[in-house]
């Protein structure tokens, strides 16, 4: 494994600072914030960059592309042509040679963070690039994906001093509000999504005998909220929904019905086959 020191030492401070939660305190602002931003991310995440960026489940407008793409860079999990490229890697090579992120072909640590330790480990396909040439502010994002991240923590600075200044009786601060709101919720909202990689193909149930070894991990719903029907979402990639019975509940395909019962989103996609019970 051709491991990038600089990164190793970035992921590892990022994960001791969250220390900070613990020396920051606790108050309901905090924990608002902690809330909204973890939600928010994880969708932007789950339902942007894996279901629309990678996937095309559904179709939206220029500017509401934006916003979600905006919104997944403020994760830290790079810009979203990048990650789209891996994912696409993953599903073309899915537990094969030639997927990123296989704990099939290694170990469970490196299909679950030692991948991205690597040099290079999310790169930009060039046809991806070739596909959005007309639009030019997604590959700027893509190429900047820190502007997200940076302008997320300004934010929370900003907010916490207003909000200790003025409101001093909500028992917040600027530091708690960057521990809880960003610290917190993107550690949470990474592993999450690297769950999906390491143990949803590990362990769990098969729907579907599919090439690989991607599978349906019920109890992992509270951290993926959906993405846990790893194996249903290996037989239909394309679908806006990972969900095949009624009780595989699937958050963030309700929150892509939502958004297009408000226009933003169109077009979804379902299977293409009745789904197997």
């Amino acid at each position: 494994m051709n491991v990038s020191r600089t990164t190793v030492v970035r992921v590892t401070l990022f994960h001791l600072s969250l220390i900070l939660v613990f020396v920051s305190g606790f108050s309901l602002t905090a924990l608002l914030c902690f809330l909204v931003l973890y939600f928010t991310r994880l969708w932007a995440i789950a339902g942007g960059y894996h279901r629309y960026s990678s996937h095309r489940s559904y179709e939206t407008s220029r500017w509401f592309q934006f916003l979600l793409a905006f919104t997944g860079s403020t994760a830290g999990q790079k810009g979203p042509l990048s990650w789209a490229t891996s994912h696409i890697r993953h599903h073309r090579h899915s537990d094969r040679e030639g997927d990123p992120h296989s704990p099939v072909l290694q170990d469970g640590f490196h299909a679950h963070l030692g991948w991205l330790l690597e040099k290079d480990a999310l790169p930009t396909d060039k046809k991806l690039e070739q596909a959005y040439a007309d639009f030019p502010e997604i590959l700027f994002l893509n190429r900047h994906h820190y502007i997200g991240t940076l302008s997320l923590i300004a934010a929370l600075l900003l907010l916490g001093r207003f909000l200790s200044a003025h409101y001093p009786e909500l028992g917040t601060s600027a530091l708690q509000l960057v521990s809880w709101g960003f610290i917190l919720s993107t550690l949470l909202i990474l592993h999450g999504t690297c769950l999906v990689n390491s143990v949803a193909h590990m362990v769990g149930s098969r729907r579907f005998e599919t090439s690989d070894n991607s599978r349906n991990v019920w109890w992992l719903f509270p951290f993926m909220w959906g993405e846990n029907w790893h194996n249903n979402h290996h037989r239909y990639p394309r679908s806006a929904s990972a969900s095949c019975s009624w009780w595989e509940v699937d958050g963030i395909y309700l929150g892509i019905r939502l958004l297009e019962k408000l226009g933003l989103v169109w077009n979804l996609h379902k299977p293409r086959v009745a789904p197997e019970n």
